[in-house]
């Protein structure tokens, strides 16, 4: 639940700022700047809660010692090595389509400004850039299942 509460803020915010972005056009650098910022530190604490409140805390709450330590036996350190290894797999794979996208996107429009008739090719390395993200995904994914 807290990490609901401390995520659904950070969602609003990255939509303000960049609703404020598109409006303010040149500071739009700053704002975007601050609104990382801000995630940073609201990925920052959203991670801390998620490694520091386990299965072995939440038994603690609801149950005994017992289900406590049958809790801690289940939950080794493997499940969290695999939920933060799916973590830097999405995130290093959506980074670096941003910028992939980033340069093959402006790489086709200045193509298709000259030629329109080369679309089609340019969309295809476009989305082939895309696929990077896609490919990360997939991995956390199956890192998540063998968590």
């Amino acid at each position: 639940m807290a990490a609901w509460l401390i995520g659904l803020p950070l969602i609003a915010l990255t939509a303000l700022a960049a609703r404020l972005a598109a409006r303010y056009g040149r500071r739009a650098v700053y704002i975007a700047a601050v609104a990382g910022v801000v995630l940073a530190i609201g990925a920052g604490v959203l991670l801390v809660d998620v490694l520091t409140a386990g299965p072995a805390g939440a038994a603690a709450v609801a149950g005994g010692a017992a289900a406590a330590k049958a809790a801690a036996a289940a939950a080794g350190s493997g499940s969290s090595a695999a939920l933060l290894g799916a973590a830097i797999a999405v995130a290093g794979s959506t980074i670096g389509a941003g910028i992939a996208v980033a340069y093959t996107g402006a790489a086709a429009l200045a193509a298709m400004s000259e030629r329109p008739e080369l679309f089609g090719r340019a969309m295809v390395i476009v989305g082939l850039a895309e696929g990077i993200a896609i490919y990360g995904l997939i991995v956390g994914i199956i890192l998540i299942g063998k968590a």
